[in-house]
Protein backbone atom coordinates (compact mmCIF):
# COMPACT_ATOMS: atom_id res chain seq x y z
CA UNK A 1 0.00 0.00 0.00
CA UNK A 2 1.73 3.73 -0.76
CA UNK A 3 0.46 6.65 1.63
CA UNK A 4 1.30 9.84 0.94
CA UNK A 5 0.07 12.65 3.23
CA UNK A 6 0.58 16.09 1.34
CA UNK A 7 1.67 18.58 4.37
CA UNK A 8 2.38 22.05 4.89
CA UNK A 9 3.83 23.53 8.14
CA UNK A 10 1.46 24.64 10.99
CA UNK A 11 -1.29 23.54 8.95
CA UNK A 12 -3.96 21.14 10.34
CA UNK A 13 -2.14 18.54 8.94
CA UNK A 14 -0.18 18.26 11.44
CA UNK A 15 -2.92 15.88 12.75
CA UNK A 16 -3.12 13.20 10.67
CA UNK A 17 1.08 12.92 10.56
CA UNK A 18 0.68 12.49 14.47
CA UNK A 19 -1.92 9.68 13.49
CA UNK A 20 -0.13 7.55 10.79
CA UNK A 21 3.20 8.11 12.95
CA UNK A 22 0.95 6.47 15.81
CA UNK A 23 0.05 3.75 13.67
CA UNK A 24 3.50 2.95 12.62
CA UNK A 25 2.22 3.39 9.17
CA UNK A 26 4.65 3.67 6.29
CA UNK A 27 3.97 6.76 4.37
CA UNK A 28 5.65 9.71 2.32
CA UNK A 29 5.14 13.22 3.32
CA UNK A 30 4.62 15.67 0.62
CA UNK A 31 5.84 18.66 2.13
CA UNK A 32 4.15 22.00 0.41
CA UNK A 33 5.50 25.55 0.49
CA UNK A 34 2.32 27.70 0.87
CA UNK A 35 4.46 30.92 0.22
CA UNK A 36 5.41 29.53 -2.83
CA UNK A 37 2.20 29.20 -4.17
CA UNK A 38 2.69 25.54 -4.51
CA UNK A 39 -0.63 24.36 -3.18
CA UNK A 40 -2.11 26.07 -6.34
CA UNK A 41 -0.26 24.89 -9.00
CA UNK A 42 -1.61 22.98 -11.66
CA UNK A 43 -0.38 19.30 -10.34
CA UNK A 44 -1.66 20.14 -6.82
CA UNK A 45 -4.70 21.45 -8.20
CA UNK A 46 -5.31 18.65 -10.35
CA UNK A 47 -4.81 16.02 -7.30
CA UNK A 48 -6.73 18.83 -5.14
CA UNK A 49 -8.78 21.33 -6.43
CA UNK A 50 -9.64 22.68 -2.99
CA UNK A 51 -6.08 23.52 -2.59
CA UNK A 52 -5.61 22.93 1.41
CA UNK A 53 -4.20 20.55 3.56
CA UNK A 54 -4.05 17.44 4.42
CA UNK A 55 -4.51 15.45 1.39
CA UNK A 56 -4.33 11.72 1.87
CA UNK A 57 -3.31 9.62 -1.24
CA UNK A 58 -3.92 5.90 -0.98
CA UNK A 59 -2.96 3.89 -3.74
CA UNK A 60 -3.58 7.28 -6.18
CA UNK A 61 -6.68 7.66 -4.65
CA UNK A 62 -7.27 11.25 -3.03
CA UNK A 63 -9.21 11.87 0.01
CA UNK A 64 -9.70 15.04 2.06
CA UNK A 65 -10.93 17.15 4.88
CA UNK A 66 -8.94 15.97 8.49
CA UNK A 67 -12.23 13.84 9.79
CA UNK A 68 -12.45 12.08 6.63
CA UNK A 69 -8.23 11.44 6.74
CA UNK A 70 -8.74 10.52 10.95
CA UNK A 71 -11.72 8.41 10.35
CA UNK A 72 -9.49 6.26 7.43
CA UNK A 73 -6.24 5.97 9.10
CA UNK A 74 -8.20 4.92 12.70
CA UNK A 75 -9.93 2.09 10.32
CA UNK A 76 -6.66 0.92 8.21
CA UNK A 77 -5.10 0.63 11.49
CA UNK A 78 -7.05 -0.64 13.93
CA UNK A 79 -4.34 -2.18 16.28
CA UNK A 80 -3.35 1.81 16.97
CA UNK A 81 -6.91 2.58 18.60
CA UNK A 82 -7.23 5.99 17.05
CA UNK A 83 -10.78 5.76 17.80
CA UNK A 84 -12.49 4.29 21.00
CA UNK A 85 -13.92 0.99 20.29
CA UNK A 86 -17.40 1.63 21.95
CA UNK A 87 -19.61 2.48 19.34
CA UNK A 88 -20.84 5.41 21.27
CA UNK A 89 -17.23 6.61 22.07
CA UNK A 90 -16.39 6.13 18.50
CA UNK A 91 -18.91 8.84 17.37
CA UNK A 92 -18.62 11.12 20.24
CA UNK A 93 -13.85 10.92 19.06
CA UNK A 94 -15.54 11.95 15.38
CA UNK A 95 -17.64 14.36 17.10
CA UNK A 96 -14.90 16.12 18.53
CA UNK A 97 -12.87 16.09 15.64
CA UNK A 98 -16.09 17.86 13.61
CA UNK A 99 -15.98 20.10 16.47
CA UNK A 100 -12.30 20.95 15.95
CA UNK A 101 -12.58 21.12 12.33
CA UNK A 102 -15.70 23.47 12.29
CA UNK A 103 -16.29 25.04 15.69
CA UNK A 104 -12.04 26.39 16.54
CA UNK A 105 -10.45 26.03 13.48
CA UNK A 106 -12.44 29.13 11.54
CA UNK A 107 -11.71 31.18 14.54
CA UNK A 108 -8.29 30.22 14.04
CA UNK A 109 -8.25 31.18 10.56
CA UNK A 110 -9.95 34.92 11.15
CA UNK A 111 -6.79 35.45 13.04
CA UNK A 112 -4.42 34.66 10.63
CA UNK A 113 -6.04 35.88 8.09
CA UNK A 114 -8.75 38.41 8.58
CA UNK A 115 -9.33 39.98 5.36
CA UNK A 116 -10.54 37.13 4.28
CA UNK A 117 -14.17 37.46 6.36
CA UNK A 118 -13.78 41.10 6.22
CA UNK A 119 -12.53 43.68 3.69
CA UNK A 120 -14.17 47.01 5.64
CA UNK A 121 -10.97 49.27 6.39
CA UNK A 122 -9.49 48.84 10.01
CA UNK A 123 -11.58 46.10 10.59
CA UNK A 124 -8.92 43.52 10.87
CA UNK A 125 -8.31 44.17 14.57
CA UNK A 126 -12.02 43.71 15.58
CA UNK A 127 -12.09 40.31 13.42
CA UNK A 128 -8.91 39.51 15.62
CA UNK A 129 -10.79 40.15 18.57
CA UNK A 130 -14.25 38.55 18.10
CA UNK A 131 -12.32 35.48 17.11
CA UNK A 132 -10.35 35.18 20.33
CA UNK A 133 -13.58 35.64 22.00
CA UNK A 134 -14.99 32.97 20.74
CA UNK A 135 -11.60 30.83 21.32
CA UNK A 136 -11.74 31.10 25.26
CA UNK A 137 -15.32 29.80 24.41
CA UNK A 138 -14.20 26.71 22.88
CA UNK A 139 -11.25 26.25 25.55
CA UNK A 140 -13.61 26.10 28.45
CA UNK A 141 -15.54 23.96 26.62
CA UNK A 142 -12.23 21.43 26.23
CA UNK A 143 -11.42 22.67 29.98
CA UNK A 144 -14.99 20.82 30.82
CA UNK A 145 -13.99 17.78 28.89
CA UNK A 146 -10.36 17.13 30.38
CA UNK A 147 -11.69 17.47 33.58
CA UNK A 148 -9.75 14.24 35.94
CA UNK A 149 -8.49 13.07 32.59
CA UNK A 150 -5.20 12.92 30.51
CA UNK A 151 -7.24 12.78 26.79
CA UNK A 152 -10.61 12.82 25.70
CA UNK A 153 -10.87 9.32 25.94
CA UNK A 154 -9.62 6.86 28.30
CA UNK A 155 -6.45 6.16 26.26
CA UNK A 156 -4.70 8.57 23.33
CA UNK A 157 -7.09 8.82 20.48
CA UNK A 158 -7.11 11.05 17.07
CA UNK A 159 -9.04 13.97 18.85
CA UNK A 160 -6.25 14.40 21.16
CA UNK A 161 -4.23 14.98 17.73
CA UNK A 162 -6.68 17.53 16.16
CA UNK A 163 -7.13 19.06 19.34
CA UNK A 164 -3.36 19.11 19.79
CA UNK A 165 -3.23 21.22 16.64
CA UNK A 166 -6.12 23.64 17.45
CA UNK A 167 -4.45 24.92 20.55
CA UNK A 168 -0.53 25.06 19.54
CA UNK A 169 -1.92 27.28 16.34
CA UNK A 170 -3.86 29.30 18.79
CA UNK A 171 -0.55 29.84 20.89
CA UNK A 172 1.04 31.43 18.43
CA UNK A 173 -1.76 34.12 17.86
CA UNK A 174 -0.94 34.65 21.83
CA UNK A 175 -4.28 32.95 23.00
CA UNK A 176 -4.06 33.24 26.62
CA UNK A 177 -4.15 29.53 28.22
CA UNK A 178 -4.05 30.88 31.55
CA UNK A 179 -7.35 29.91 32.78
CA UNK A 180 -7.21 26.60 31.26
CA UNK A 181 -5.00 24.70 32.93
CA UNK A 182 -6.46 21.18 31.67
CA UNK A 183 -5.99 22.56 28.49
CA UNK A 184 -2.62 23.09 29.53
CA UNK A 185 -1.73 20.17 30.52
CA UNK A 186 -3.22 18.61 27.76
CA UNK A 187 -1.39 20.34 25.50
CA UNK A 188 2.27 19.64 27.50
CA UNK A 189 1.45 15.94 27.91
CA UNK A 190 0.63 15.81 23.82
CA UNK A 191 4.33 17.17 23.53
CA UNK A 192 5.87 14.36 25.08
CA UNK A 193 4.82 11.59 22.38
CA UNK A 194 7.04 10.70 20.73
CA UNK A 195 4.76 11.07 17.34
CA UNK A 196 4.41 14.66 18.52
CA UNK A 197 8.36 15.47 19.09
CA UNK A 198 8.83 13.40 15.65
CA UNK A 199 6.62 16.28 13.98
CA UNK A 200 8.15 18.81 15.42
CA UNK A 201 11.58 17.79 14.83
CA UNK A 202 9.99 17.30 10.93
CA UNK A 203 8.03 20.74 10.84
CA UNK A 204 11.47 22.80 11.70
CA UNK A 205 13.05 20.84 9.33
CA UNK A 206 10.92 21.77 6.67
CA UNK A 207 10.68 25.27 7.33
CA UNK A 208 13.90 25.71 7.27
CA UNK A 209 14.22 23.75 4.00
CA UNK A 210 11.93 26.45 2.42
CA UNK A 211 13.57 29.43 3.83
CA UNK A 212 17.19 28.28 2.68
Amino acid sequence: MSIQLYYAPVTCAMAPYITLTEAGADFEVKALNFRAGQNRTEEYMKLNPKHKVPLLVVDGKTLTENVAIQVWIARRFPEAKLLPSDPWDEVKAISIMSWCASGIHPYLSRINSPAKVCDLAASEESVSRIAAEFLAETNGIAEAMLEGREYFFDHFTAPDAHFFWCVRRGTQFNIDLEPYPNVRAHFARMQTRPSVQKLLAFEKETQQSFAA
